[in-house]
């Protein structure tokens, strides 16, 4: 039987982890504030607050750097494939964007996923899984430590909600980069932004 004192601990080591887990979602929230601020300071300082180099894998198996989306517009999107809701509404708003983006001023836009769940997102689920949305959505993965400099070079939040079996979710931080063709930071886009919303405030930056 569990004691009254056990049940005790056990209620307050959850508010810890809760406590601690919504710490550490509201600071890397606040570093992503504080980078676009820098950003507007001075092209010195903003070229170093969002994004850096990083060597991943695209979907087609084949090694990729920062270096290789130069010479083009990007919109960067971090999630993970077995996201049920949230990642597959936001790459559809991302690709429709794109879209409309097309129609509007005639430019191309790369959309691009990074995913933040490499452990299961190999280089064949995120090929099946971007296929669903865009011919020209860019799926990305790598090894965990490869993600995290990526992710940490984008002031990108992400954390699994749970630390056991293969069903667990990743909470992560619900933004869209738009990078210019050097690779630097421009704007980020939050959920508050439709898909219309986001194609105008991306052809505003340009």
């Amino acid at each position: 039987p569990v004691s009254w004192m056990s049940f005790a601990l056990l209620i307050c080591t959850g508010a810890g982890l809760v406590y601690h887990y919504d710490r550490e979602k509201k600071r890397h929230i606040e570093e992503i504030d504080k980078g676009a601020k820098e950003v507007k300071q001075g092209p010195s300082v903003g070229k170093a607050a969002i994004g850096g180099e990083f060597n991943l894998i695209d979907h087609n198996g084949k090694p990729v750097t920062d270096k290789d989306f130069m010479g083009q517009w990007n919109l960067i999107y971090f999630g993970f494939t077995h996201c049920p809701d949230i990642c597959p509404e936001e790459l559809q708003k991302l690709v429709s964007a794109v879209d409309k983006i097309k129609h509007k001023s005639g430019l191309e836009i790369v959309p691009v996923f990074i995913s933040v769940d490499p452990e299961r997102d190999n280089v064949e689920q995120v090929r099946e899984y971007v296929k669903e949305f865009h011919p020209k959505l860019v799926g990305v993965t790598g090894t965990p430590d490869e993600i995290k400099r990526a992710a940490r070079g984008y002031r990108v939040y992400y954390m699994k909600t749970e630390d056991e079996g293969s069903d667990y979710l990743v909470d992560h931080s619900i933004v869209m980069y738009l990078m210019d063709p050097k690779m630097e930071f421009v704007k980020f886009f939050g959920k508050n932004y439709d898909d219309n919303s986001l194609a105008d405030g991306v052809i505003a930056e340009i």
